[in-house]
């Protein structure tokens, strides 16, 4: 495989990752609309693309890490997009976009003799620096172990199936997971405060006993009992990923009751809140409807 390597989106996720590669000896042809972040790419020594098609003229393969479904597809199949490049034989979504996307840009890529394997990707911001994201894939297993080797330089590679989409729904129903351990641990502690009790406290005797998960062991200690409200994932994305399972949900025509709960809120930290908010903000719209603040007690 060669060791040239195509990189769109270069945001949260894109910059770690494709600096991970590039500190893996790959030479890195990046894009971005953003001036701001192609030029902390390039200063990390990645190469500047001019558009998506000079990429896709020179790039073999190429990996996106893109916000929404919408635009990975103007991406790959718009006007001066990738599938018009002379070099472009693979394209690998990080992204989360959903099954029925993920299935239609594989169907229309293959006229252009472009494989589009979906991959996307779970562990945020922290994971990608460290290289310790579980990274989902699904398609030709022979495809899978072309690209092991660059997989894998973002954390452990899983093989979920052969059919295009399934990937992304592994990844809508783990993320549906995240989100709902958010909002429950969200509504559970600040109910504790409201009865008095401490924060600080609370998460400590969550994280030993039964009710741990990563909202209580990695996101209330470092962005909520701090108020610092940076974990690096935004509000918008979050509640992206849990319509999506939603939609998954419909098309496969089966009922999810507490998933429609968790939809529930976080459309409604969405629109209170703002899209751009970080996804630990959701704390805020559960202590206004209580009338608490989930802050630790002076010592």
């Amino acid at each position: 495989m060669s060791k040239v390597l195509g990189f769109v989106g270069l945001g949260a996720m894109g910059i770690p990752l494709s600096g991970r590669l590039l500190d893996a000896g790959y030479d890195v042809i990046g894009f971005d609309l953003n001036p701001v972040q192609l030029k902390e790419f390039v200063d990390r020594g990645g190469r500047a693309a001019t558009s998506l098609k000079a990429l896709a003229d020179e790039a073999e393969t190429i990996l996106l890490s893109l916000p929404t479904p919408d635009i990975v597809d103007r991406v790959t199949l718009g006007e001066g997009g990738l599938s018009g490049g002379n070099a472009v034989k693979t394209i690998v979504d990080l992204s989360t976009t959903g099954s029925v996307m993920a299935a239609s840009v594989n169907d229309r890529l293959k006229v252009s003799g472009i494989d589009f394997i979906d991959s996307p990707v779970s562990g945020g911001r922290g994971g990608a620096i460290k290289g310790t994201l579980a990274v989902m894939y699904s398609g030709s297993k022979a495809k899978f172990d072309v690209l092991h080797p660059v997989l894998s330089v973002f954390g452990k590679p899983f093989y979920v199936g052969d059919k295009a989409g399934q990937a992304q729904t592994m990844k809508l129903v783990n993320n549906l997971l995240s989100a709902a351990a958010m909002a429950a641990t969200s509504e559970a502690v600040a109910m504790g405060v409201k009865a008095g009790l401490d924060p600080s406290i609370m998460i400590d005797v969550i994280n030993a006993g039964s009710g741990m998960s990563t909202a209580s062991r990695d996101k209330f200690p470092k962005s909520i009992l701090t108020r610092n409200f940076d974990y690096g994932f935004a509000t918008g994305l979050m509640f992206k990923d849990v319509r999506l399972c939603m939609e998954e949900s419909r098309h496969l025509g089966v009922e999810m009751p507490v998933a429609t709960s968790v939809h529930e809120a976080w459309k409604k930290t969405n629109d209170m809140l703002g899209a751009e908010k970080d996804f630990t903000t959701i704390i805020q719209m559960v202590e206004q409807s209580m009338g608490v603040v989930v802050k630790p007690h002076q010592k």
